[in-house]
């Protein structure tokens, strides 16, 4: 299975280091996710990253950076919006209704399909399908390996999405509720974590 990791909404202060470490210790594929930000932002956090990650990121809106900086994709928060007139290379997109998960996979190189689960991030953002729908879904062969588990996931809950034929899984809070960013100066339970992570989808 592959392991996606979203960054959180917002920027914080030790955010490029933090990303730094988790591509020495071999984050394969991170999608920077910042929704309504300026595009000077994320250049910035951009610029702050060694070059030789960026063929690891996707970006999510600001799409022009994907050729700027040498991108992995792009990824659209939509089953149904196009990719940039004359856009070449990876789309991912973000689909929450299984009926239109086909759809979805037609249009994209690989699909997010959420909220599995309660939201860890969000309070109160409550899952968007239950066990039986998924079930289903799964034996229609609409899960496959180019579809990834979002939504609530942790490291606890990888082989349930393995089970249901999930190619990859999307954590975010789950991984950033480890450093709290106005306490802590040091990375070790969100690298740990992140071990976890690695070793829960190998």
């Amino acid at each position: 299975m592959k392991l996606v990791i979203m960054t959180k909404p917002t920027f914080f202060v030790e955010e490029d280091k933090i990303l730094a470490a988790l591509f020495d210790e071999g984050l394969e594929s991170l999608h920077l996710y910042k929704p309504g930000s300026s595009p000077l932002y994320v250049e910035r956090l951009l610029s702050l990253l060694p070059d030789e990650y960026y063929s690891k990121i996707t970006v999510h809106e600001h799409y022009y950076l994907k050729n700027e900086y040498g991108l992995s994709g792009i990824h659209i928060d939509d089953v149904y919006a196009r990719p940039p007139e004359g856009y070449r290379g990876r789309v991912g997109r973000t689909c929450r209704d299984l009926s239109l998960l086909k759809e979805a996979r037609r249009n994209a190189s690989y699909v997010f399909l959420g909220n599995l689960f309660d939201s860890i991030e969000i309070e109160g953002k409550k899952a968007d399908f239950n066990m039986s729908e998924l079930e289903e879904a799964s034996r229609r062969g609409l899960i496959n390996r180019h579809v990834y588990a979002m939504g609530g996931m942790t490291a606890d809950n990888v082989r349930m999405a393995r089970n249901l034929g999930f190619g990859g899984v999307v954590v975010c809070g789950d991984l950033w509720r480890r450093f709290d960013i106005h306490t802590q100066t040091d990375f070790k339970d969100i690298m740990a974590h992140f071990e976890r992570l690695r070793r829960a989808v190998d």
